[in-house]
């Protein structure tokens, strides 16, 4: 279902932005949550029925943790409603069930058997895909593809996050640099520490030595998720980490941040940030499928969950900065 405000840059001649190239690539996520709803006959379910999560595990066998994921990507879809932790089919969507009169459930079904040949296409034409060659260096791919996402919202969410009279500051997990380098841009008398995997760190050393800021930069190679982080930082940055993780890996991460801070240090979260009922932001809740998908453990979080991953670790004055509808909500935390 994409936003409209996508569609106007995607048609008409106009100029394509790398945005919305990767809103077209990832069209496909709402489809295939669409097409799971029905394969689980979700919405025959739900038509007839208002039930919690639990009971329509029970009712499916399915985990609870995946398919409350599932139904709450497709309230945020507005296919189905969420009311007090329960779920029902959306008015809108009545033609989803497969007892409507005007049903449209056999043609989802059949779409969800067509997903499997179109996933073949690649392959029915022929060539060696990009995905079955060896890659060159997969790292570099993936790091430079994190540049381009984040170089154009960098200052700004610098500017958001503000730096106070930050002396020195921790990217923690800081890929190319590309948040070293605008918060360095913007309080010339700042120093920073970039961390992450040495091989991530060659990659920043290099672009923030082309951005003449290497001599401001002490570049740490190591594992965020078990090493010890540097320490005698007043500010530490947290970009786009906590949704890989498990609540308790982030409880980890979090303690390894406030060891790393001074007291009265502070750190800022960039991530999703979901509402109570987690189908707001839309963006989020189709991520958190993602996570399902491509992690053991990660997904998306409320304010109140990260506030209490802060808590345990022994931060305070926890409060949003920012709200934000796609990967762009800030949060704040000291340690005292």
């Amino acid at each position: 279902m994409r936003h409209a405000d996508t569609d106007d840059t995607l048609h008409a001649g106009s100029t394509l932005t790398p945005e919305a190239v990767l809103t077209l690539a990832r069209g496909f996520q709402e489809s295939r949550v669409l097409l799971t709803g029905a394969e689980l006959d979700l919405f025959t379910l739900l038509s007839n029925e208002i039930l919690t999560a639990d009971a329509i595990a029970a009712r499916l066998g399915a985990d609870l943790r995946a398919l409350t994921i599932e139904l709450d990507a497709l309230a945020a879809m507005e296919l189905l409603v969420k009311a007090d932790g329960t779920y029902r089919t959306a008015p809108g969507a009545s033609r989803l069930s497969a007892e409507a009169p005007d049903s449209i459930h056999p043609m989802l079904l059949h779409a969800a058997g067509l997903w499997d040949r179109w996933t073949n296409l690649t392959r029915k034409i022929g060539g060696t895909p990009l995905s079955e060659r060896p890659p060159a260096d997969a790292t570099r791919a993936f790091i430079g593809t994190m540049q381009v996402v984040s170089a154009p919202q960098a200052a700004r969410l610098a500017a958001d996050a503000g730096i106070g009279s930050a002396r020195r500051m921790l990217d923690v997990g800081g890929g190319p640099g590309t948040y070293t380098a605008a918060f360095l841009r913007a309080a010339p008398k700042l120093e920073a520490t970039l961390f992450d995997l040495p091989a991530v760190v060659e990659i920043a050393r290099d672009r923030l030595s082309a951005a003449g800021l290497l001599d401001r930069v002490t570049l740490v190679g190591g594992d965020f998720e078990s090493d010890e982080l540097p320490v005698g930082h007043d500010l530490a940055w947290l970009s786009a980490i906590i949704h890989q993780n498990g609540p308790a890996q982030n409880d980890a991460l979090f303690g390894r941040i406030f060891r790393a801070l001074l007291p009265g240090g502070r750190l800022v979260i960039r991530d999703h940030v979901m509402g109570p009922d987690r189908t707001r932001p839309p963006a989020g809740a189709l991520f958190a499928v993602n996570m399902l998908v491509g992690t053991a453990q990660g997904g998306t979080y409320t304010f109140d969950e990260i506030r209490a991953g802060l808590e345990r670790a022994g931060f305070v004055r926890v409060r949003p900065l920012r709200e934000g509808e796609r990967m762009d909500a800030l949060v704040e935390a000291f340690r005292p």
